[in-house]
């Protein structure tokens, strides 16, 4: 009895993936080619290109034909998996830094805006598929597809070539933005400044350089000092926006000095290589959360 079941479900198993390949297979050639423009942002070729035509395909796409989903479920799984990759990451570059250090810039990476930014530089808004609705509103939901999309995916790339080919691709977009300067993003960056220097016994000041530009536009410089030396220089419309990025600018600079004093003992990458050996592509799932 449990082999006939097993029998038929690998009947509608297989002819749920023709169904599929028929439907890639009829796409109009416009609709192909944002596959193939997605393949090469991604550097990948997919195996089951129905992942990838869902994962770029915008809600609104739903009532045109030729479409088998929108990418709103795929951004749900992504976002799990790209947060595990984040941490891993993260784990791995900055073996000295703290719980709390190393969610600032999770956050700060993760975060819609860098996302959406990230999308639109590696040129995913050309490959996004729209209903006729949403490109009547001149693709006013733009910027939150792009990010949507960037975690559908993540999700796609996992569920077809396993996790190692998610990771390969988060990690050649994102890894240049993996540093210590990411931390402040997502909090106030005098008030993150404090608490790094403050750490060290050491209180911050800060001094107004210039003001320049006429009453209605201007532009002010200010510094921040420690200990009597120079951190850095930030300017802005306000002594307020001046400060802040002074202390954007001191942060990373200090903070790499901070782990420079301490005794760190790098992490090399074969212990990537080692848990990838151990992480079975049709189970990516588990995986990730031993990751994240």
């Amino acid at each position: 009895m449990n082999d006939e079941i097993t029998e038929r479900d690998d009947i509608t198993e297989r002819d749920d993936v023709n169904e599929l390949s028929d439907i890639i297979a009829a796409l109009p050639e416009n609709l192909m080619q944002h596959i193939e423009a997605a393949e090469l942002i991604l550097s990948y070729r997919f195996q089951d290109r129905s992942l990838l035509l869902e994962a770029i395909t915008h809600p609104s796409a739903l009532e045109e034909p030729y479409t088998i989903g929108s990418y709103e479920r795929m951004e749900f799984l992504g976002d799990a998996y790209l947060g595990a990759i984040i941490s891993e990451m993260l784990y791995l570059t900055y073996p000295e830094s703290d719980e709390g250090a190393m969610t600032h810039i999770k956050i700060a990476l993760v975060s819609g805006e860098t996302l959406s930014a990230k999308a639109a530089e590696l040129g995913l808004a050309d490959v996004i598929i729209f209903g006729s609705s949403e490109k009547g509103t001149g693709r006013r939901g733009l910027h939150s597809a792009l990010e949507n999309v960037f975690e559908a995916l993540v999700a796609a790339l996992v569920l077809d070539g396993g996790f190692e080919a998610a990771r390969r691709w988060v990690a050649s977009v994102l890894s240049d933005d993996v540093t210590l300067g990411q931390a402040i993003k997502a909090e106030n960056p005098k008030s993150q400044l404090q608490e790094l220097l403050q750490s060290n016994h050491i209180t911050p000041t800060y001094e107004l350089v210039s003001t320049k530009g006429p009453a209605h536009d201007r532009v002010f410089t200010a510094r921040v000092l420690a200990e009597g030396k120079i951190l850095a220089t930030g300017a802005g419309r306000s002594i307020k926006e001046a400060e802040a990025a002074a202390a954007a600018e001191a942060y990373p600079k200090w903070g790499m000095k901070s782990e420079q004093r301490r005794p760190v003992q790098r992490v090399s990458l074969w212990r990537l290589e080692r848990v990838s050996e151990f992480a079975p592509n049709r189970h990516p799932l588990l995986f990730s959360c031993l990751c994240g």
